[in-house]
């Protein structure tokens, strides 16, 4: 008999669980839709890789595990994916998160699965990809990724394996039921495990004396393995023999909460988890029976994890029994299955009475981690009186089975002490609740202190973001005080060298003064004088950019500046409108003083830019009159650039007053305020697009005289001049078309061709946002995060808009 220890604290509530273990574990119709929560675990929410419309199989994967801690999600049933959007989750706060909405079409059709005769042949890793693609999660707490425990660090040793199958808390017989049905799968899975963790010297199947029926169920199953295995070599590996020789199965004592990994731990090894460690730490591995069994089929039979067996009790219901139900069955269909009575439950409770939480309704599906769902009647289990003020009587104290003080932690929650709370190892509580069952005052304890550790980790993260940002400042601080620094350095060398040639220069003529008087001695003295000057001008000269421009390079930006300053004072002009439109009795006067000072620096920037144009015109004009004359090349060339500046200018123009004119339409249809700024807005762009028309004209028009004015001795010579120069005309006829022609397109679209463009437009705007995204991570670039929220971001938009608009990719 192996030794047993015993846990401080700890308390013994009604265990109720005879009323579920009467019949075998059943099951029930499928349900008009599957609710398919991306976060049905711990962790990293998955990552949807279906779409609406699309038809699935049974099995069939349709979310991807995102990162380390985090797992696929496979279809429960064949079916439709008809939606996928937020709905309401299991969980305490009743929130909603994205889900995946699955109608089934009552063929359970399955998808094709991997069968694996012999798991001993294939390595660890194939194993483990199978347990991670079969998305199995511990099932007896918060849904923890198996694999992640199944791959302990090279550091941790593990000397001991335990399979908990305790089950401690009140209602719950779920892990009871599995081993009265199904022992040889949960051995089994045992033995996979030892394999994967290098075979421990320990596997240890912790059960409570008070199921009796499921400790002989399981020592028969391990003895009928035991002896299969003898007799059969040939059908089970070295390991396996040696995994079913070293299992236990170790009774003890029925205690709350006894089924903690920690107080289970100290009760089988008498061995101690210190605090801010974990058991891989002192080289102890601790799995649910239920996940045992799930992994060992996940990877013999390629079975993904789809079901579960959950408790359903509760006086409110005419049947109690355990089920194996679909992950993703509304607790409503489960509830109406077993004839619920809603007016005589006292609350719906997901889990245990202990440590479950209340459901303000039944809109919300079976999770991976759902054991029980408790409808109690109002004479079961009333509800609690009201809470009364701390009598310090010290009974939470006695009851907490990890050696903390509630009372003070009771305290310090209320004052939002936090410091405090983590002085007193808070996040040591393992919110089993024997606290507020105990206390006389009926404080809601746990409740406390799960707000609290909520809050604290929320503070945490804000914190490590805020790290993050003062880290990458001071870095980016540091590379341009560095790069100053460089630059600095660079120059007092090149003075320095210039002073040094100087001083050279200067000893040298000096020798040659004293040595000769002579003409050609004075030229050479200076001469050598004036070296370190002019080098050091002629460097300087060299570095120094060239601030000339021609004038073909300088029409076209002073006009492009212009334009500039003239779209900006339209914005401005149309700001100001929109705003005095608003009732007089809502209007922010700040905003619209904020609105008319905008729009006059905008006038001052136009007359600037139209002051520099005249200037430039004017000296141009000067220059030519003077004197100056550019060759018939030249000019003509200068003339073909500004029709090529003013075609661009004119394409531009129509884009945007097609834009204003269709905003136009969409303001007059809802007779929106801003119909008077829209219409002013459309009139100056009509101007300028005529106006801009006209000036192409005569460019066009001055092109052609001067290539008809050369003389006769130069007809030939031009001829292909002439020619070439006509064809760039006829290219700028065909480009204003097009544009023309794809405005008035757009302009006939229909609302579905629109939606289609737009479509379109998003799918190529992720396409090059993820693009960016993989060469900022390819170089390591500082702002990757940036890149990587822009990304999702788009993707999350273009998810929107085919829900909206009901888009299969």
């Amino acid at each position: 008999m192996r030794k047993i220890w015993d846990i401080p604290g700890g308390i013994h509530p009604p265990e109720n669980k005879i009323q579920s273990t009467q019949s075998a574990i059943a099951t029930i119709p499928l349900p008009e839709e599957f609710i398919l929560p991306l976060n049905l675990h711990i962790g990293a929410p998955a990552e949807a890789i279906c779409a609406i419309g699309d038809k699935v199989l049974k099995g069939e994967k349709i979310a991807d595990g995102q990162g380390y801690v985090s797992a696929n999600i496979h279809a429960p049933t064949s079916g439709l994916i008809s939606a996928i959007e937020d709905r309401f989750i299991p969980h305490s706060s009743g929130m909603k998160a994205p889900c995946i909405v699955i109608k089934p079409d009552g063929e359970e059709r399955w998808c094709e699965l991997s069968v694996c005769e012999d798991y001993s042949a294939l390595s660890k890793e194939n194993i483990l990809d199978k347990v991670v693609s079969a998305g199995v999660v511990g099932l007896g707490g918060a849904g923890f990724p198996t694999a992640v425990k199944l791959q302990p660090k090279q550091e941790n040793s593990i000397h001991t394996l335990i399979l908990n199958g305790t089950e401690c808390e009140p209602y719950i017989t779920a892990d009871h039921m599995l081993m009265l049905e199904h022992a040889e799968d949960i051995i089994l899975g045992a033995c996979l495990m030892s394999y994967l963790l290098d075979n421990p010297q320990h596997i240890l199947i912790g059960i409570e004396d008070n199921k009796p029926d499921s400790i002989q169920a399981m020592s028969k199953a391990l003895d009928a393995l035991r002896e299969r295995a003898t007799e059969n070599k040939k059908h089970y590996s070295k390991q396996s023999q040696s995994a079913l020789d070293t299992i236990e199965i170790v009774v003890f004592p029925t205690k709350y909460p006894s089924g903690g990994e920690k107080q289970l731990i100290q009760i089988l090894t008498g061995e101690e988890v210190p605090q801010g460690k974990i058991p891989a730490d002192m080289g102890i591995v601790v799995q649910n029976l239920a996940t045992a069994a799930t992994s060992y089929r996940a990877v013999r039979f390629g079975e993904p994890l789809i079901k579960r067996i959950t408790t359903v009790v509760g006086e409110s219901l005419k049947t109690q029994q355990n089920i194996e139900v679909l992950i993703g069955t509304p607790v409503s269909h489960v509830l109406s299955q077993h004839g619920y009575k809603a007016e005589n439950n006292s609350r719906l409770i997901l889990g245990g009475p202990m440590m479950g939480f209340a459901m303000d309704h039944a809109d919300i599906p079976v999770a991976k981690t759902t054991n029980c769902i408790l409808a109690p009647s109002k004479k079961e289990l009333p509800n609690p009186d009201p809470a009364q003020a701390c009598i310090r009587c010290g009974l939470c104290a006695e009851a907490c089975p990890a050696s903390l003080l509630p009372q003070q932690l009771f305290w310090y929650a209320q004052s939002e002490d936090f410091d405090k709370l983590n002085e007193h190892n808070l996040f040591d509580c393992i919110e089993c609740g024997a606290c507020s069952y105990v206390c006389p005052s009926h404080i809601p304890l746990v409740q406390y202190y799960r707000a609290s550790k909520s809050t604290i980790r929320r503070l945490d993260e804000e914190k490590l973001q805020s790290d993050h940002a003062r880290e990458r400042f001071e870095f980016r601080k540091a590379r341009i005080e560095k790069a100053e620094a460089e630059k600095e350095a660079k120059r007092q060398a090149r003075k320095q060298a210039a002073e040094k040639a100087k001083q050279e220069a200067k000893k040298k003529a000096d020798q040659l003064a004293k040595d000769s008087s002579n003409n050609e001695v004075i030229k050479e003295k200076d001469k050598l004088q004036n070296v370190g000057i002019d080098n050091s001008n002629t460097e300087a000269k060299k570095r120094e950019p060239s601030q000339e421009q021609s004038p073909e390079q300088e029409r076209p930006k002073l006009e492009r500046a212009l334009s500039r300053a003239e779209n900006r004072f339209d914005r401005a002009q149309q700001q100001l409108q929109a705003g005095r439109n608003i009732d007089e009795a809502s209007r922010e006067t700040k905003k619209i003083a904020t609105l008319e000072a905008r729009l006059k620096e905008a006038e001052l920037k136009v007359n600037q830019a139209k002051e520099n144009l005249e200037a430039f015109e004017a000296r141009i004009k000067n220059n030519t009159t003077g004197g100056i004359s550019l060759s018939k090349n030249t000019s003509t060339s200068n003339e073909n650039n500004d029709i090529e500046d003013k075609e661009k200018t004119i394409a531009t123009l129509l884009k945007r007053l097609t834009t204003a004119q269709e905003k136009l339409k969409e303001a007059e249809k809802s007779q929106s305020p801003t119909i008077d700024a829209l219409s002013l807005g459309v009139s100056k762009l009509q101007e300028k697009y005529d106006i801009a028309l006209s000036e192409l004209k005569e460019l066009r028009s001055l092109l052609e005289n001067k290539v008809n004015a050369g003389s006769t001795s130069m007809e030939n010579t031009d001829k292909g001049d002439t020619v070439t120069e006509n064809k760039e005309v006829s290219i700028a006829d065909d480009a204003i078309s097009r544009a023309q022609a794809k405005a008035a397109a757009q302009a006939k679209m229909s609302d579905a061709e629109k939606i289609q463009h737009q479509y379109e437009s998003l799918k190529v705007r992720l396409s090059k946002a993820k693009e960016r995204l993989a060469k900022a991570e390819a170089e390591n670039n500082e702002h990757v995060s940036a890149f990587r929220d822009g990304a999702a971001k788009l993707h999350q938009k273009l998810r929107d808009f085919q829900a909206e608009h009901k888009i299969k990719p």
